[in-house]
C-alpha cells in the first residue's frame, strides 16, 4: 500500500490538475488570481469533465519484461534518431522498471525547467514572493527602482500574467513617501544580477525569436514589448512574442511616467545604502515596495507555459538562496548544488542555463524520474507543488493538440509531461498511469533526430508515453 506521506503528495497532484482544467484558455488565465484586466471579455466557464485516473494504491507494479516488451520497438524508431535514452521507474518505491541508455546526459531542452523547478522549490519554498522596491535616491526627489528579478511584474492592471505586482501600485506609494517633494528622477537599479544577458550557448534567433530576452533584474511582463497584443496570442496558441532588447531600462521609463517623468528622467544607478536607524526620505530608506506571486504560481506558470524567461529568473533565485552571483554560472552551480543536497545524481547532469535553451545543457534521464519520484513520494512535501504545471495530454499547455491520433488516445488524460524542443531535440518527461492505476514516472531524450523530423519525432514520443498508459506490462 502507498505510504501515507506519497497519498498525500498525489493528492496534491490531483488537485493541481483541478486548478487546471476547471478553466480552459491560455495558461496565463489559468493561472490567475483577482480579477482579470479591465478590457477582458468575460467568457462563460464550461463544466469541467474527468481527466487525470487517480493511482490506485493497490495496483500491481510493471514488470521490466513487460515493459521492455511493449516499449522496445518504440525506441529503435529512425524518426527518434540515432541517440534516444529513456527511463520509467515506481513514483511509490522510486524502483527503476525499464531503462535504455537511462545514466547518459542528454540534450534535454525544456525539460531542464523539471529541474529549475524542483530546486526552485527546495532552496526557496513555495510560498517564497520576489520583492520589487522603490528606495530614495541619493538626492531629494530621486527614486531609486531596485529591481529584485521578478520577470512577472507589470506596469499595471493589462500586464501579460494576471495577479502580479504592478508598478502603479509602486508609484502609489512612492508618491504617498514622498509627501511634498516631487519626483525629479528615477535611478534604475538592477545590480543584483551579474553576467552576460544571453548565455552563450543559445541559438542565434533565440533573444530576438519571442521566447527568449534579455535577462535582468528588472523587467515587465517577461520582457514583452506588448503585454495585451502578447495576451491575445497566447489565447489563440502562440506564445513567442517580441521582446525588447534593454527590459531594465524600459521598464525605468514606465515607472518614471507614473510617478510623471519624461524617459529622459532615467538613468542607471545604485541604491544607497541606509543605515538601519536612517529617517523616512533619506537616503536608501523604502518609499515602497510590491510582490510577486508566490513560488508556486512562478513554478506552474514556467512549466505550463514553458516560459522560459521565467524560468531563467527562477534559476538565479536558487543562485541568490545558494550564495551564488545571479547569473547563467551560478545558477547552474546552485542548481547543481540544490539538486545533491536532495540525493539526485547530480554527476548525470550539468546545466548552462535554467530554461534549457541551451544546446550544451546536459541531463539523464535516470535523474529526471529520480527527480520526479522525490517530488512524488512525500519525504519532500514542498516539491509536490512541481506536478500542478504539468501539461495535461490532450488538454492543456504543450500536450494541448497531442495525443489525438489513434496510437496514442490511450495517453490523453493519463500523461502529465513537461516536454522540450530544441531543432533535433526532442523530450518528454513527467507521469503517467498505466491502465492498471499503478502511477510512474517516465523520460525520454534524444538529440539526434532527422532536421526536418519534428511532427515525426512527437508522435514517436507520444506513442511511447500511451504505451505505458495501455499496459499493465506484467
Amino acid at each position: 500500500m502507498l505510504p501515507v506521506a506519497l497519498a498525500a503528495a498525489l493528492a496534491l497532484v490531483l488537485v493541481a490538475a483541478v486548478v487546471l482544467v476547471v478553466r480552459p484558455g491560455p495558461v496565463a488565465d489559468w493561472l490567475g488570481g483577482g480579477n482579470p484586466p479591465a478590457t477582458a471579455e468575460a467568457v462563460p466557464e464550461p463544466t469541467p469533465v474527468a481527466v487525470l485516473p487517480g493511482a490506485d494504491p493497490n495496483a500491481p507494479l510493471p514488470s521490466t519484461e513487460g515493459v521492455r516488451a511493449a516499449l522496445a520497438p518504440l525506441v529503435g524508431v529512425p524518426e527518434l534518431g540515432s541517440r534516444v535514452n529513456l527511463a520509467v521507474a515506481d513514483v511509490a518505491t522510486g524502483q527503476p522498471v525499464f531503462s535504455w541508455g537511462e545514466d547518459v546526459p542528454t540534450v534535454p531542452a525544456s525539460v531542464t525547467k523539471l529541474v529549475t523547478a524542483v530546486t526552485v522549490l527546495a532552496a526557496r519554498g513555495p510560498a517564497y514572493r520576489i520583492t520589487t522596491r522603490a528606495v530614495a535616491g541619493p538626492n531629494p526627489g530621486e527614486v531609486v527602482l531596485v529591481g529584485g528579478g521578478d520577470p512577472t511584474l507589470a506596469v499595471d492592471a493589462k500586464g501579460f500574467y494576471p495577479g502580479a505586482a504592478r508598478l502603479d501600485d509602486l508609484a502609489g506609494q512612492v508618491t504617498a513617501a514622498l509627501g511634498g517633494t516631487a519626483p525629479t528622477r528615477v535611478l534604475v537599479d538592477t545590480s543584483l544580477y551579474a553576467g552576460p544577458v544571453h548565455e552563450p550557448g543559445w541559438d542565434d534567433d533565440i533573444p530576438t525569436g519571442g521566447y527568449g530576452a534579455s535577462i535582468t533584474a528588472l523587467m515587465t511582463d517577461g520582457a514583452r514589448r506588448d503585454p495585451v497584443e502578447a495576451r491575445k496570442a497566447a489565447a489563440a496558441g502562440q506564445h513567442g512574442a517580441v521582446r525588447v532588447a534593454k527590459p531594465d531600462v524600459v521598464a525605468g521609463q514606465a515607472f518614471a511616467r507614473l510617478l510623471g517623468l519624461p524617459a529622459d528622467a532615467v538613468a542607471a544607478g545604485t541604491a544607497p545604502v541606509a543605515g538601519p536607524t536612517a529617517a523616512a526620505g533619506t537616503p536608501g530608506s523604502e518609499l515602497g515596495s510590491v510582490e510577486s506571486l508566490p513560488m508556486v504560481r512562478l513554478v506552474d506558470i514556467m512549466i505550463s507555459d514553458s516560459d522560459n524567461v521565467v524560468a531563467e529568473a527562477l534559476a538565479r533565485q536558487v543562485a541568490l538562496a545558494r550564495g551564488q552571483p545571479a547569473s547563467f554560472t551560478g545558477a547552474a552551480a546552485a542548481m547543481d548544488t540544490v539538486a545533491a543536497e536532495l540525493g539526485l545524481p547530480a554527476q548525470e547532469m550539468a546545466l548552462a542555463d535554467g530554461s534549457g535553451l541551451s544546446r550544451t545543457n546536459r541531463i539523464s534521464p535516470s535523474l529526471l524520474t529520480d527527480l520526479i519520484a522525490l517530488a512524488g513520494n512525500g519525504s519532500h512535501p514542498e516539491l509536490a507543488a512541481v506536478f500542478g504545471g504539468l501539461p495535461v495530454a490532450g488538454w492543456s499547455g504543450t500536450l494541448a493538440d497531442r495525443y489525438g491520433a489513434t496510437a496514442t488516445t490511450t495517453g490523453a488524460g493519463a500523461v502529465r509531461a513537461k516536454t522540450g524542443t530544441l531543432t533535433r531535440v526532442h523530450a518528454i518527461a513527467g507521469l503517467v498511469s498505466t491502465a492498471d492505476g499503478r502511477l510512474l514516472t517516465f523520460a525520454v531524450l534524444t538529440d539526434d533526430v532527422p532536421p526536418d523530423g519534428l511532427v515525426a519525432a512527437r508522435r514517436a514520443l507520444d506513442r511511447i508515453a500511451a504505451t505505458l498508459a495501455a499496459c499493465g506490462c506484467r
